[in-house]
């Protein structure tokens, strides 16, 4: 066999487990079983190995001797305090911008979450994530806090490197998502009635942000190897 050839094998297997990371198919804790993805690629184990240590590199692939390789779970103890940190910062920051929203924004609000319960039947993780930002930053955005915009566009920009899509691999976690986003835009409404506060506006808006994280830790809980079993297997 070429170089070129097992060059252009290992690069295919790449993108194949690539695709299939980025769009969920394979979710983390997944195992990958070299024989069986050289068996759907129609090649030998060899430029699936290659692939498998390229993603090793990246950390999307975590290689345990005896246990084998599997998608990287995410990166726990960062996840979770960027999500505690923007449950704050945006709570805050939506319960300044709900006085400031007009009926059209709110209607853009509801719009974008009505496409995201249409999303439910026909489950694409990566669009419902794409539109559960625009679901917010239509209720955040107005913020008239720059510094406080400013921690809620990091928070943002620090998940997408984190993973994608949370919901990819907690999928039931995205129905109650299209509840609760009901929730706040009547609670909103509440506020701009004069029949509730801020504080309840913000405190909906960090709950609804903190069950997303309980439901991603409960994930990787369940899907971690004990380490009992992994010196059991060594």
């Amino acid at each position: 066999m070429s170089t070129r050839t097992t060059v252009s094998k290992s690069q295919r297997a790449y993108d194949h487990l690539r695709a299939r990371i980025d769009d969920g198919t394979f979710v983390p804790g997944y195992r990958l079983v070299f024989g069986q993805i050289a068996g759907d690629l129609d090649m030998s184990v060899v430029p699936v190995r290659e692939a498998v240590r390229r993603l090793e590199a990246e950390g999307l692939v975590t290689f345990e001797r005896n246990v084998g390789a599997q998608v990287a779970l995410i990166q726990e103890a960062e996840y979770q305090h960027t999500m505690e940190t923007l449950a704050l910062v945006e709570g805050f920051a939506t319960a300044l911008s709900a006085p400031l929203l007009g009926a059209a924004q709110l209607d853009v609000a509801r719009g974008i979450n009505e496409q995201m319960r249409r999303c439910l039947d026909d489950f694409d993780p990566h669009r419902f994530t794409r539109l559960n930002l625009d679901f917010h930053s239509a209720l955040f955005e107005p913020c008239p806090n720059p510094h406080v915009l400013d921690l809620v566009h990091r928070g943002w920009n620090r998940m997408k490197v984190l993973r994608d899509s949370s919901f990819s691999f907690v999928p039931g976690r995205a129905r109650e998502s299209v509840a609760e986003h009901e929730q706040i835009l009547h609670l909103v409404g509440e506020l701009q009635a004069g029949r509730t506060d801020p504080a309840t506006v913000e405190l909906a808006a960090r709950r609804h942000r903190t069950a997303t994280l309980d439901a991603v830790l409960a994930y990787q809980a369940e899907h971690r190897t004990p380490t009992h079993e992994r010196g059991a297997r060594r």
